[in-house]
């Protein structure tokens, strides 16, 4: 009879075979009450799936990950079924899950409309309240295709087509309508309280332009109500806050067809760039770096030795020249090689830390280009170490503690960490493999640091740590990463003499804390809905008059401020001082100094905040030395 265990290391013994359910009822009714499914010996399943032997098992509830998965998984069979009864000559095809929700592709004759959209989510409720079972059974491929077949679904007959032969298909069903899928599922269609469709999109069957047209309905879905409306806040507060629009309100910068997936950057959102660039610049020079500077153009015969070429093929952009073929540098790693084989190296010598804002091109799908988070020109804050086995621990340690120092600086507190192993594609023996891999994680242990194992994610040339910073509405974005690298050197030729006098090949750790500066600026914009702190405002201070005649005197003000340092311009225009208050509030400028008679005849300033504080009258020398505080010490207003 079953022995199973728990997650806590505690045992239930029971004489009969029993499902997950029956287990979660031996805990208690809230239990079972909240169990969508179960993981058996780490096995996602259903719930009512039987155990029959020892086995170590999950109760899996909407409080997971994988609970949360299955939700959107069954709330695409919903939406399905609930297209079906509406439109009964509409097909089915794929309904996967995605982040943060799930879309299925549907072929019917007609566009769907948004009155649509709000039908079908009715009928999805109305499924819901009927509360149907959810049942799996399992069918060879071929009587698989047949029941497809005969139900009209073309699209799903395809897909079991290409399948081999003697497999064993799932399909669940629920109520009238069954689908194709692995499942696991929810009980029942009663367990999809929070969900909501939220907009309609093109797709081409299987992703391939030559094929059919579909339609795309994308839905999100959640544990409970309270998680769905917290989701749908966040996304109202995210379009507020996108940095495409931010960009045009403030003039930052734009795009456009004739150079896509490039950034035209005016003269604000160009001075953000520059504080950002000289600010780690800086970071890396008192870290012991050296700022290099290679080709935008480089020989096809580099890449192919590297394995870039293999690697990236179409996403590299090519020119010919004189019988030669060239790579646009989609990144910077072959090129300092090239600078560090340029003479002997010695172990004394190293470690060599070699930095470049390195411009990269590649030439990433249209669709998929999305202001400066998806760009084809970037710029990286692009590093290199290379040293010995031995000096590994001790570089990744000084590079954690530096990205998260920097981190911080930006107003960045959460910082999520992951390891991420070896890609079925790779280059490198599995040796060099075990040895990268084990050094990554005594850094990551030694530091002390929480991190979750990524298998499989690592890049083609070695593992990697993976550093996530978490913004303002609790999105998650991947910047940072350090890559321990054996491979790579030896391929181009990379050596040092070692103290034996031998010849030896160095490690080499590719390394960025911000990864694109485009897509860190965006990201940046977001997080500060485009009100920087001081110390990164495209403009700091703007001097406003209130009437011609203290003209003078404000000129007098920004001039004593530049000479400074700071950032400021002047407003003379004829308006009212309420307007002028109000406009450059809007533009997000942090400090607005106002001029009238009293503050030109005591020598002050009324100093106003962007966010409407009055902070009183101060002497120009007052203001500059608070204002001088908040930069150096990277205050986040």
């Amino acid at each position: 009879m079953p022995v199973i265990t728990l997650p806590d290391g505690s045992q239930r013994e029971f004489d009969q075979p029993v499902t997950v359910m029956d287990v979660a009822r031996s805990i208690g009714p809230g239990l079972a009450k909240a169990t969508l499914a179960g993981k058996i010996d780490e096995h996602l399943v259903d719930a009512d799936t039987l155990i029959e032997k020892d086995a170590r098992v999950q109760i899996i509830t909407g409080k997971d990950e994988e609970g949360l998965e299955v939700i959107r998984h069954s709330t695409a069979h919903l939406l399905a079924q609930a297209v079906k009864q509406l439109f009964p000559d509409a097909q089915v095809t794929i309904g996967p899950v995605i982040e943060d929700g799930f879309y299925y592709d549907f072929a019917y004759d007609r566009p769907f409309t948004p009155e649509d959209l709000q039908a079908i989510e009715k009928k999805m409720q109305q499924l819901v309240a009927e509360n149907l079972q959810i049942t799996r059974k399992v069918l060879p491929r071929d009587e698989a295709m047949h029941f497809f077949r005969e139900q009209h679904e073309k699209y799903k007959a395809e897909l079991i087509e290409a399948i081999p032969e003697n497999e064993q298909l799932s399909l669940y069903s629920q109520g009238d309508f069954t689908d194709l899928c692995r499942g696991p599922h929810v009980p029942s269609t009663g367990r999809l309280q929070a969900f909501k469709l939220m907009k309609i999109a093109g797709a081409y069957w299987r992703g391939d332009s030559r094929n059919e047209m579909l339609q795309r309905i994308y839905g999100t879905a959640w544990a409970d109500r309270k998680a769905l409306k917290a989701y749908l806040h966040r996304l109202q507060e995210a379009e507020k806050r996108d940095h495409r629009k931010l960009a045009k309100t403030l003039d930052l910068f734009h795009t456009q067809e004739e150079a896509p997936g490039m950034v035209f950057w005016h003269e604000k959102g160009w001075t953000i760039y520059q504080q950002v660039e000289q600010y780690i610049r800086v970071k890396l020079r008192c870290r012991g770096y050296g700022e290099v500077r290679t080709p935008q153009v480089v020989d096809r015969s580099l890449w192919e030795k590297s394995g870039h070429w293999d690697k990236f093929g179409d996403m590299i952009f090519t020119t010919h020249s004189e019988h030669r073929d060239y790579a646009i540098k989609p990144m910077n790693c072959p090129c300092h090689i090239q600078i560090y084989n340029r003479g002997i190296k010695s172990y004394r010598d190293l470690p060599i830390r070699m930095a470049e804002f390195g411009s990269c091109h590649r030439n990433e799908p249209s669709g998929t280009l999305h202001g400066l988070m998806r760009v084809r020109n970037f710029v990286q804050d692009d590093a290199h170490i290379f040293c010995t086995e031995q000096q590994i621990q001790d570089e990744v340690s000084d590079f954690i503690d530096l990205l998260f120092e920097v981190y911080r600086d930006f107003g960045f507190d959460q910082v999520l960490v992951k390891l991420s192993t070896r890609p079925e594609n790779r280059v490198g023996d599995d040796a060099a493999w075990d040895k990268a891999e084990q050094a990554l994680e005594l850094a990551l242990n030694n530091k002390s640091l929480d991190w979750q194992l990524q298998p499989g994610e690592g890049a083609f040339y070695g593992p990697k740590i993976e550093f996530s910073l978490k913004d303002c509405l609790g999105r998650v974005w991947q910047c940072g990463t350090i890559q321990v690298d054996f491979s790579m050197p030896g391929r181009l030729s990379a050596t040092y003499i070692a103290e034996d006098g031998s010849k030896q090949t160095p490690v080499m750790l590719h390394r960025a804390i911000l990864g694109s500066l485009e897509r860190f600026i965006g990201i940046l914009i977001e997080h500060h809905a485009g009100t920087f702190p001081v110390w990164l405002a495209p403009l700091q201070v703007m001097v406003l008059n209130i009437a011609d005649r203290h003209a003078g005197y404000a000129g007098q003000v920004m001039r004593e401020l530049e000479e400074r340092g700071f950032r400021v311009k002047i407003d003379l225009r004829n308006e009212k001082i309420g307007f002028k208050i109000r406009e450059h509030s809007m533009q997000r400028v942090p400090y607005l100094l106002i001029v009238g008679d009293n503050e030109m005849s005591e020598q002050t300033v009324a100093v106003r905040t962007q966010k409407g504080m009055d902070l009183g009258s101060q002497t120009v020398v007052e203001f500059a030395t608070r204002l001088q505080d908040e930069i150096e010490n990277r205050k986040i207003q």
